[in-house]
């Protein structure tokens, strides 16, 4: 029974629908050139509505962009399918954000003089830089009041907020105190550290033990020892004996014994993680960052990771690449996930976050699939390269004091499983837990999760702990999944495009979320981002930044109530249709140009969003050359339009 109506829903166009795409009451359901249409008139009636109460909101778009920013218009003919990543997009560096900038020892209003004196290159009189400063964005700063004071002074974009006519930085005494100066994310790079790292003084005396014992190893099977299973019965030693091992190949030393000297931290000693029956917010590239690991945090995922970070720009102090270590105090259980090939780079990774950052565990990223990981032989490469993927877990196991996770695909080749071969082998090697995605490498996204083969593999891996990847948008596709074996979820896409998919997994029922209540998600997270990033020209950019590769995804989301068949699949496109106000409507649309349209609505006013209503984009032209990453193909995003008329929306988030 349950087969022939997982068919009916595979085959929608018997029920009048166009294949792949989701099925749709057809109340809303609508075409291309109707929707624009709609969309485009809508906003002409609200624009003369203006004119009549004597606003004058059309001249906002006639205003004039730079001549270096206007479009070039091309003929029909010559317009190409744009496809694959964006990689022409302009990649803006973070001195370029603001022309003028303001010394740090001014905005901290430091009492002793600049370190640098007259070789600063930055501002250094007030006036003379809040006379060239953009204007700001509005008369409310979140930081002031949340935290009592900005850390950004007069160089915050809502500098009007909380200085005096002096720009002397003001402070809410009360709500300061109430915070009492706590600190709410943890895992910042510590300048000494960095120093001493791009210097290569820091000791890795855990990591050179462990390597000097691997060489005298592998220098023992060259010399002629015999390797063959018959003249070995003691190869394959037990728990205990392996940590031995590595306690007779540590270095001699001078002086008194001590217990760290003799005596390892065994794997039942070290710190014990609860994974089973938990959502596991998947460690997303570029959108998994620190604000939106808040929002899905706060909508029920039990366990987050921060983004990929290589292991290479982490030994050599870059703060960007630390940057995505940070953890917010709202985040119990967090990890962090490495990236490399080599054993002894990635064990004297593991050894440095073990000593620096807190913790709960750390993942290697053997599931990789784009060419520039791959090429060199991570990322899914590892899972080819048995011999470096054990030297690397083993290595990392021996110096650090949190489990270590794996994360891998179905395989490399498409039909060509081989995770169960190496789910054996990990489970020998130490990993407390593995997270599998359905697919391989060459499918990428292209067809469904093989969830089938995932619930052998979690038989495989019993009793470790089996997380199960792919293709969850709905708590029913959760339970289907957790009917197979797996000890847990993990959610990666199905929580760009809907944050609150863990609440609806977790109560088991389909949120019909309104169109303001999603507004006021993305109000949040610019919140969080001004936190996190900064509400400065540089940080402001980068929420925007961000928000726009989040959106990309958002914009797929089919509301419950207009669906024809419940719940929406991760796999069908969403058909034009009508949503159920005129904010639904705009959400929907796959063009980011009817996306500003948004902060017109009448439940504007619900948001304080009414601070954008006077920009234009000459005010902020920094902004105007940003670009989404991807370009997906369920989009038919105009990239050279609508990156500068996208600045309106996210400036109505501020």
């Amino acid at each position: 029974m349950e087969t022939r109506v997982e068919k009916a829903a595979e085959s929608p166009e018997e029920n009048g629908a166009e294949k792949g795409a989701a099925a749709i009451k057809s109340q809303y359901l609508t075409s291309k050139e109707k929707f624009n249409e709609i969309v485009s008139s809508g906003w002409k009636e609200r624009n003369k509505e203006a004119e009549e109460e004597g606003r004058d909101a059309p001249e906002e778009e006639k205003s004039e962009e730079p001549a270096g920013k206007r479009i070039k218009l091309e003929d029909a003919s010559e317009k190409k399918k744009m496809r694959g990543q964006n990689k022409s997009r302009p990649h803006m560096k973070p001195h370029t954000y603001d022309g003028k900038r303001l010394c740090p020892s001014i905005i901290k209003e430091k009492q002793s003089k600049c370190f640098y004196g007259d070789k600063c290159k930055f501002f250094h009189n007030v006036a003379e830089y809040m006379a060239s400063k953009p204007p700001d964005l509005g008369d409310q700063c979140y930081l002031f009041d949340t935290l009592g004071k900005c850390p950004y002074g007069v160089s915050c974009r809502f500098a009007k907020a909380h200085t005096d006519a002096d720009f002397k930085n003001l402070v809410n005494e009360e709500v300061l105190r109430a915070n009492g100066g706590r600190t709410t994310v943890k895992n910042t790079l510590d300048k000494e550290l960095q120093w001493r790292l791009r210097k290569r003084q820091v000791p890795f005396k855990a990591s050179e033990a462990y390597l000097k014992s691997m060489e005298r190893e592998n220098g023992g099977e060259k010399r002629g020892k015999s390797t063959s299973t018959e003249d070995k019965p003691a190869e394959t030693p037990t728990e205990a004996q392996q940590t031995d091992l590595h306690v007779e190949a540590a270095v001699k030393t001078v002086g008194a014994l001590t217990d760290a000297d003799l005596v390892k931290l065994r794997p039942c000693e070290k710190k014990q993680v609860d994974f089973r029956d938990k959502l596991y917010l998947a460690p997303l590239t570029t959108c998994g960052n620190l604000p939106f690991r808040r929002i899905c945090k706060r909508f029920g995922a039990d366990i987050t990771c921060g983004e990929m970070a290589m292991c290479t720009n982490l030994l050599q102090g870059q703060a960007s690449e630390w940057a995505l270590l940070k953890r917010h105090e709202s985040e119990d259980l967090f990890g962090v996930q490495l990236e490399g090939c080599f054993p002894d780079t990635m064990t004297r990774c593991a050894e440095l976050l073990n000593d620096n950052i807190e913790v709960d565990f750390v993942d290697i990223n053997s599931g990789c699939p784009i060419d520039l990981v791959f090429k060199k032989g991570a990322g899914c490469g590892l899972m080819m390269r048995t011999n470096k993927f054990e030297k690397i877990v083993r290595g990392m196991n021996s110096v650090l004091d949190v489990p270590v996770t794996v994360k891998i695909r179905t395989g490399v080749q498409d039909k060509t499983n081989i995770a169960h071969k190496l789910i054996p082998e990990m489970k020998k090697w130490g990993v407390s837990l593995i997270t599998l995605h359905g697919r391989s490498r060459e499918q990428r996204y292209t067809k469904l999760a093989d969830w089938e083969y995932i619930d052998v593999c979690s038989k495989i891996a019993s009793p470790i702990p089996l997380f199960g990847n792919g293709d969850i948008l709905s708590w029913e596709d959760a339970m289907r999944a957790r009917e197979t074996g797996v000890s847990g979820l993990m959610v990666a896409r199905g929580a760009l495009i809907k944050p609150w998919i863990f609440t609806e997994i977790k109560e088991q029922r389909h949120w019909d979320i309104s169109s303001s209540e999603r507004l006021d998600i993305l109000r949040d997270f610019t919140h969080f981002g001004m936190e996190h990033w900064g509400s400065d020209t540089q940080g402001i950019e980068k929420t925007r930044t961000f928000l726009l590769e989040w959106l990309s995804f958002t914009c797929r989301y089919i509301p419950v109530g207009l669906l024809e068949r419940v719940p929406q699949k991760i796999n069908e496109r969403p058909p034009f249709y009508m949503g159920r106000d005129y904010m639904e409507s705009l959400m929907a649309s796959q063009h980011v140009d009817d996306w500003v349209k948004i902060r017109s609505t009448q439940d504007t006013h619900l948001y304080n969003l009414k601070c954008c209503l006077d920009l234009s984009p000459r005010t902020s032209a920094f902004f105007q050359n940003t670009k989404p990453m991807h370009i997906s193909n369920l989009l038919s995003i105009r990239v050279a339009i609508n990156c500068s008329v996208m600045f309106f929306f996210c400036s109505s988030l501020f």
